[in-house]
């Protein structure tokens, strides 16, 4: 018999249909996509497993088409690290520090336009 286990999320998560590049602020080496969001946490999925427990600085790049700032900058704290269902690929949990205001509206915005609702 298989058991459900239950969920524990408070915020809603929004699963991407494209994925987003996230960037090392610091070297502006690109570190890996976001595959799903919220205003607590993401998931990133990289080709290499990245070190829990410690906190990164990330940048997104946006494109030129989009208003406003060119790069958004923020902080995440990895909570766990596991293999991806992609082989070759790391799936990795982190929980949002100090979030800028832009990225918070580019989480509204990306949960309007290119999310979909999973049952």
């Amino acid at each position: 018999m298989e058991k459900k286990i239950r969920e524990k999320r408070v915020i809603k998560r929004h699963h991407l249909r494209y994925y987003l590049s996230v960037y090392n602020r610091k070297t502006g080496k690109p570190i890996g996509y976001i595959v799903n969001i919220s205003t607590e946490g993401l998931r990133l999925v990289s080709h290499i497993p990245l070190l829990t427990h410690s906190v990164f600085q990330f940048r997104i790049k946006l494109p030129r088409e989009i208003d406003g700032p060119r790069n958004i900058d923020f902080d995440a704290l990895s909570c766990w690290c596991r293999p991806d269902v992609s082989p070759e690929c790391f799936d990795t949990g982190f929980k949002l520090i100090d979030h800028p205001p832009e990225l918070m509206g580019l989480i509204d915005g990306l949960s309007m336009y290119f999310s979909f609702k999973l049952d």
